[in-house]
């Protein structure tokens, strides 16, 4: 903080004259106004809105200031001195109108005598501070008291109205800006940029000044003559001057105003804040922390979203999804945390461009890559390594970004004294790339690739590898100001082998793949500023390798299995639009129509009806031939939302959705695994449908400083899976046989109260919720619970988070995380009977009973290195202590028999503190 100072002292006094809240004035523009109820901040932009002050501090020393005041031609020092009077605040002016605030140190009128000395004894100046702060003001004063003509001159100006349209990016690294807000004061018109930094407002003929605002950039203005359709593309400089960790006025509203509901949206920066257990920032472990998502337990990274299952959860990194979202069974996120933008999670309300899986979708985005330059980032931690380049292949035109992480776990395996360790093996990789090449004006190519693989190995004895495979290019083309369209072709892929060789005659190796190809066109229209309609169409071709069961070498026994592969098509086609019906009332709709064919080469067993389904009941068998349609499944799925604005910041959120899935998961763990398996619906297996109805309350105090939201939920769901007591999933060629069909309810409410500014900043959020499944087939042997209600596995009732991240200065932050949950349910046996001399187990009915409830503390403090400038690296240290308390929480509960007694045993994951220490740098 003191180099802070010292850096603002040496540029001001360099700069002109100066006073302070006891010094001297300066003659200066008058100001004029009645200033009620804003906060500091919003009172230094109408100064700078109406006047040529600029203003400099630290928005976290100002953030509980409220300014009331009714000024009239009075000059800034005398309004300033007014307000400050009798505070620990003090301001300074320069000769060029730049503002300066500080708290509890006021700024010198003169350097004190030895302030620089070189080393011959002579005053040197070192002009790095004001050639940082003044850097690009002279571009910026161009830009923005340029006159733009829009379209052809034409003299007068025809009436009318005309569409302006273009890409905002950062001057700095020429990424697109997500959400920056592009307005004219007079008419208030006003749009926000998309994911491509797009942005399209159509206005009355004429003169504006047309203001941008984004976080983390500079405001800008762009002066325009708008003659008729246009394009005009804008940059904005990074905010580095100004030192505001804000969230900007157009955005910090948007929860309120915004038609979105059960959506979030995490930033990298949220991302980094968060606590882990190994040092490594992790996006999943973000997600986990958000109202109304969980997982089952301890290093799980399944979602379990408003009491949905780990599979009913899209998740797209680029367009492709991913399907195992994890390193070392849950110890890592996927996703390097170096490569990502930001990420957002609909839970209600899903877009109708969005279809395949019934509870959320989760877009990952990563970023485009430096246009501009070279540079560089990376880390490393206790375990992994990582590091990311990115720059232009042409400057300003195409850029790429790639990056690798990987671990040294092994290493550290060998250096334990426990044989057991030393002969186990812990190895994962993964790449990213990402390239993205401007034709022209009009046309944008993007290419995306990843690649993950895993490889464990516990005491010599079974390994585990398995791998992710995306692939994706994007084609945007602009049609016109109004309408462009996108167009996809992705591919994922996943899969798995075990094998295990330490016994040659039982050495053995199991394979299982899916991969899946989509191509689709998405097109945006904007008809006017407060009317947007998407629409698009999609094809999906999944196919599945279920099981390839092989002897591994020529001394082993193992007779080879292999399970029919499957293959289908899942078609859609869609429409969505928003309108802007009043300031107050907005209203969304969408429909979207998906149609799914299962097709051969495949085998269909037929069963008698009426009777449970086993290898017994069988009563014919047809074949089908290659691509033969064999099932089609069909239906329209809706979407509709409401929003109704009370106030400016308080307004009621309407929504409804209707899913259908036609992939699921089958698992007999209660966590995600590597060796789970994807099955398609077929002629015995139908596709799950699920309906959510949602209404939020979302109000903003403190002036958009603080945000509370409630939103309550009911959800059904048709058609979902679930499993007979002693289910074989694997190299089953009857799987039908050994799952039960369910209908499933969820319902709860989840309050959130975020603070986003200031030196103290987070959430706190609370869930209440249940979700709960029931078999409803007359046939006894495929009911549960004899037919009645039952917990699902991830039913935890109760769930608290709290995110606190307190920045003591520039350099040093403070993270504090903490959870609570209720225990996950579980069946456990309730007594125990001899038959046939061997004793036998009773158990409950399903999930009964619960673990232990679940609550864990996590701590980690951040050190930014000096903010010099130029420099050749910049620097920061992460020190972190996962599970604080090193309370055991119960992973599991299972029982032995021992000398022939039943013992019951509580398997915990993380039984003590986790400290780590990772190193971040740039470059």
């Amino acid at each position: 903080m003191a180099q802070l100072y010292r850096t603002i002292l040496l540029f001001v006094t360099l700069t002109g004259m100066f006073t302070h809240a006891s010094g001297q004035q300066q003659p200066a523009k008058p100001i004029s106004g009645d200033f009620a109820n804003l906060r500091f901040e919003q009172f230094a932009k109408e100064i700078e809105r109406v006047s040529p002050y600029r203003f400099f501090y630290n928005a976290s020393e100002v953030d509980s200031l409220v300014v009331n005041l009714q000024v009239k031609n009075q000059p800034l020092q005398a309004v300033l001195r007014q307000f400050f009077e009798g505070t620990r605040y003090f301001f300074a002016i320069d000769q060029n109108q730049r503002v300066y605030i500080t708290l509890d140190r006021p700024i010198r009128t003169e350097l004190p005598i030895g302030f620089f000395r070189g080393g011959n004894g002579q005053t040197t100046l070192d002009s790095t501070a004001n050639d940082y702060l003044t850097q690009g003001k002279t571009k910026r004063v161009e830009t923005e008291t340029k006159v733009y003509d829009i379209g052809k001159r034409t003299n007068p100006i025809r009436p009318g109205r005309s569409t302006i349209a273009g890409s905002v990016r950062s001057t700095l690294s020429g990424e697109p800006i997500v959400g920056a807000a592009v307005y004219v004061e007079n008419p208030r018109m006003g749009t926000v940029t998309d994911q491509f930094g797009y942005y399209s407002i159509t206005l009355p003929r004429g003169r504006y000044d047309l203001k941008l605002r984004s976080i983390g950039q500079k405001d800008t203005r762009r002066r325009i003559i708008l003659y008729a359709d246009g394009k005009l593309d804008i940059e904005m400089e990074d905010d580095v001057i100004a030192l505001r960790e804000v969230v900007i006025e157009a955005e910090k509203d948007v929860n309120v105003s915004g038609m979105q509901m059960g959506q979030q949206r995490v930033d990298i920066k949220t991302i980094r804040q968060v606590p882990t257990a190994l040092g490594e920032a992790d996006l999943l472990r973000v997600i986990l922390t958000l109202p109304g998502v969980k997982s089952v337990g301890e290093s799980s990274t399944g979602l379990n979203v408003r009491g949905g299952a780990t599979d009913q959860n899209l998740i797209l990194y680029n367009d492709a999804p991913i399907y195992n979202t994890s390193h070392l069974f849950g110890f890592f996120s996927a996703f390097n945390p170096d490569i990502i933008k930001s990420a957002e999670l609909y839970k209600s309300g899903i877009p109708s461009r969005f279809g395949g899986r019934l509870s959320s979708v989760l877009e990952v985005q990563t970023r485009d890559g430096n246009k501009k330059k070279l540079v560089g980032s990376g880390g490393i931690g206790l375990l992994t390594g990582r590091l990311t380049l990115e720059g232009p292949l042409i400057k300003d035109k195409t850029s790429f970004i790639i990056g690798g992480r990987s671990t040294y776990s092994n290493w550290l395996l060998k250096q334990l004294p426990n044989s057991s360790f030393k002969n186990s093996s812990a190895n994962f990789y993964d790449l990213n790339l990402h390239v993205t090449h401007d034709v022209n004006e009009k046309n944008t190519l993007y290419l995306t690739g990843y690649l993950s693989k895993d490889d464990f190995r516990l005491n010599s004895d079974t390994t585990y590898q398995y791998q992710n495979q995306t692939a994706t290019l994007k084609w945007k083309h602009i049609i016109n100001n109004k309408l462009y369209s996108v167009f996809t072709g992705s591919y994922s892929g996943y899969k798995y082998n075990v094998y295990s060789d330490k016994n040659p005659v039982n050495a053995y190796k199991l394979d299982f793949a899916i991969s899946q190809s989509q191509v689709k066109a998405d097109f945006n229209y904007y008809p006017t500023n407060k009317h947007a309609v998407d629409f698009g169409i999609s094809s999906t071709y999944y196919k599945i390798a279920p099981g390839n069961f092989q002897p591994r070498g020529s001394e082993s026994l193992i007779l080879p299995d292999v399970v029919s592969g499957e293959q289908g098509v899942e078609s859609a086609v869609y429409i969505g639009d928003k309108f802007d019906i009043t300031d107050q009332l907005s209203i969304s709709g969408g429909l979207r129509y998906s149609a799914y064919t299962y097709l051969g080469p495949r085998s269909v067993f037929q069963y008698a009806p009426g009777v449970a389904k086993t290898t017994n009941t069988i009563t014919d068998t047809i074949a089908y031939t290659n691509n033969q349609a064999i099932q089609t499944y069909h239906g329209p799925e809706y979407r509709l939302a409401l929003r109704y604005a009370l106030s400016p910041t308080t307004s009621i959120k309407a929504s409804f959705n209707r899913m259908r899935q036609y992939i699921q998961m089958l698992s007999n763990t209660t966590v995600i695994s590597p060796t789970d398996i994807w099955k398609l619906s077929d002629p015995n297996i139908k596709p799950q449908i699920g309906d959510q109805y949602a209404l939020g309350f979302y109000r903003n105090n403190r002036t958009n400083t603080i945000e509370t939201s409630v939103e309550v939920y009911y959800k059904t769901m048709q058609n979902m899976l679930d499993y007979r007591s002693g289910a074989v999933l694997f190299l089953n060629h009857h799987i039908e046989t050994d799952v039960v069909n369910a209908q499933g309810k969820a319902y709860g409410i989840e309050f959130l109260v975020k603070k986003s500014t200031g030196k103290l900043n987070g959430w706190l959020s609370y869930t209440y919720a249940r979700t709960l499944l029931r078999t409803n087939s007359l046939n006894s042997a495929e009911t549960i619970n004899q037919g009645a209600y039952y917990p699902s596995n991830y039913d935890k009732p109760h769930d608290v988070t709290m995110i606190g991240n307190y920045k003591i200065n520039r350099r040093f932050s403070l993270s504090l995380n903490f959870t609570y949950s209720t225990g996950r349910p579980i069946t456990l046996p309730i007594s125990k009977f001899t038959l046939d001399g061997a004793q036998r187990l009773l158990y409950s009915e399903r999930n009964q009973y619960r673990v232990p409830d679940y609550y864990r503390a996590d701590f980690a403090m951040n050190i930014e290195g000096n903010h010099k400038v130029k420099k050749l690296a910049h620097s920061s240290w992460t020190i972190a202590v996962y599970n604080l308390t090193g309370r055991r929480n119960v992973y599991s509960v299972y029982f032995k028999s021992e000398n022939g007694v039943i013992n019951g045993y509580k398997l915990s994951i993380f039984g003590q503190p986790i400290p780590s220490i990772t190193y971040n740098f740039r470059f």
